[in-house]
């Protein structure tokens, strides 16, 4: 089959086009701002890739056209369609299909061919626990395939397909389960065509605001995940989180494990060394090099996703050891200086108010005498649209100083930071943020930039200016 994909460059339908190419379909597509690494890696697997939505692409006719999220009706100032290729798509009336809906029917469950698919959801932690169960049954021998929105840094790859393992009745699927929506013509979300076996709900707060109204409108679409899940299968629930609990008492069908403080799984000890405990009894002992809290419970998220798969605490806990991470989780950028006097530069993709304040808290806890920079964006769609400014002070309450890019708000982020006083700075453009950085920073300081994207570069930027 010859795909067609349009938005190509975004971090799913990459990872798609990836696992098709080794499925042995022809691939090509197409984006706006086709640019390494993305654009390096998917010529690399063979993939022609294309600036921009002409008309003139037409002329490839592929079997099928992939449609990502990205693409919309929307039209330009001067009333030109944004995306002209989808416009003569729906006018040729020609086959198309959504992003998921293409990797449910010829990768998750093709004919004949179905897998035993674990999928991730949740507001926070979707990348970082996807990889770690798929880092665990990969040490378990299972080889797994996966799709993950971000790459691991154990597999160096953000997609692939696995095997079947000996004993396994499917091979094994772990992906990350998005909620957002699918595509312009498929509202419901990303995850409602994924079908799993083992589902786990990692968390879930309000995100989305560009494409949810409340709190209750995501948790009707997590309990439309419930409902996918067969009466064999497993859910692992945050045991913690009261809107997951008014997910299940919408009903569900399957196996419920709990993790937390109040679950069946829980965690003894500090974040980074820990005790494992299923049922009240000591079953594994965690010692790695993450940090904070909230890789506590993804790791007992992990854990307990894997044994429904016949992989032991013991096991998991013993290749958790060797996680890595993924990029861009708490990545140490540079250092300039050395020993205690060295200030170090991270980055980090937190961008939603409770992600900022666990992530210091990680760093905090790593990194107790020093002080933290915190420096962010408020550029996803959610924060973009103020939704949550007024969560800000409350998210950066444990860093030092912190400082706000304020290109592109309709709001006034020195306002929504007033309560922290002094200790908050905004600035309009990434210059200016990094003057700002250097004018404050001081020996030993940790600087952990944060945003969704790539932060005009600020990493780099700060590393040069502050060797001088």
């Amino acid at each position: 089959m010859h795909i067609h994909i349009l938005g190509i460059c975004g971090t799913f339908m990459g990872g798609l086009a990836a696992l098709a190419r080794e499925a042995g379909h022809r691939v090509t597509g197409c984006d706006t701002g086709v640019y390494p690494p993305m654009s390096d890696q998917l010529r690399a697997l063979g993939i022609e890739l294309i600036e921009g939505y002409g008309v003139d692409q037409m002329a490839l006719k592929p079997d099928m056209y992939v449609i990502g999220n990205v693409v919309s009706r929307a039209r330009l100032p001067d009333g030109a369609p944004r995306y002209p290729l989808m416009e003569a798509i729906l006018e040729d009336g020609v086959p198309y299909t959504s992003g998921p809906q293409w990797l449910s029917d010829h990768v998750l469950h093709a004919p004949g061919q179905s897998r035993h698919v674990l999928a991730v959801a949740g507001t926070h932690g979707k990348t970082t626990t996807t990889a770690m169960l798929a880092w665990v049954l990969e040490q378990a021998g299972l080889t797994p395939g996966f799709l993950i929105g971000g790459v691991p840094l154990n597999f160096g790859v953000s997609a692939r397909l696995g095997q079947q393992a000996s004993g396994q009745p499917r091979p094994l699927f772990v992906i990350e389960a998005d909620e957002y929506d699918t595509a312009f013509f498929d509202k419901r979300s990303k995850f409602v065509h994924y079908r799993p076996r083992t589902a786990v709900l990692n968390n879930l707060e309000f995100d989305h605001a560009d494409i949810f109204d409340d709190l209750a409108a995501i948790e009707r679409q997590f309990h439309h995940l419930v409902r996918t899940v067969p009466a064999s299968g497993c859910l692992v629930v945050n045991a913690e989180q009261d809107s997951l609990k008014r997910v299940l008492h919408q009903g569900h069908w399957s196996q419920v494990d709990r993790f937390g403080h109040t679950g069946n799984w829980q965690a003894a000890g500090e974040p980074h060394a820990f005790e494992v405990l299923h049922a009240g009894k000591p079953v594994a002992q965690v010692h790695w090099s993450l940090t904070g809290v909230h890789n506590q419970m993804n790791a007992l998220a992990a854990i307990a996703a894997a044994q429904h798969v016949g992989v032991s605490p013991a096991q998991a806990a013993k290749a958790l050891a060797t996680f890595e991470n993924v990029r861009r989780r708490m990545e140490l950028r540079g250092t300039v200086g050395s020993g205690a006097q060295a200030i170090r530069v991270y980055d980090d993709f937190a961008h939603h108010p409770t992600a900022i304040r666990t992530t210091l808290d990680g760093l905090r806890r790593r990194v107790p005498e020093g002080r933290l920079l915190a420096v962010f964006e408020p550029r996803s769609n959610t924060m973009k649209l103020g939704a949550m400014k007024s969560q800000l002070p409350w998210s950066l309450a444990l860093a030092d100083l912190a400082f706000c890019h304020t290109a592109g708000l309709d709001w006034d982020a020195a306002d929504a930071l007033s309560p922290m006083g002094e200790r908050a700075r905004t600035a309009a453009s990434i210059d200016e943020l990094v003057a700002q950085i250097k004018s404050a920073v001081l020996p030993g300081d940790h600087i952990v930039c944060m945003s969704n994207g790539g932060f005009g570069g600020i990493h780099q930027k700060l590393l040069n200016a502050l060797q001088h």
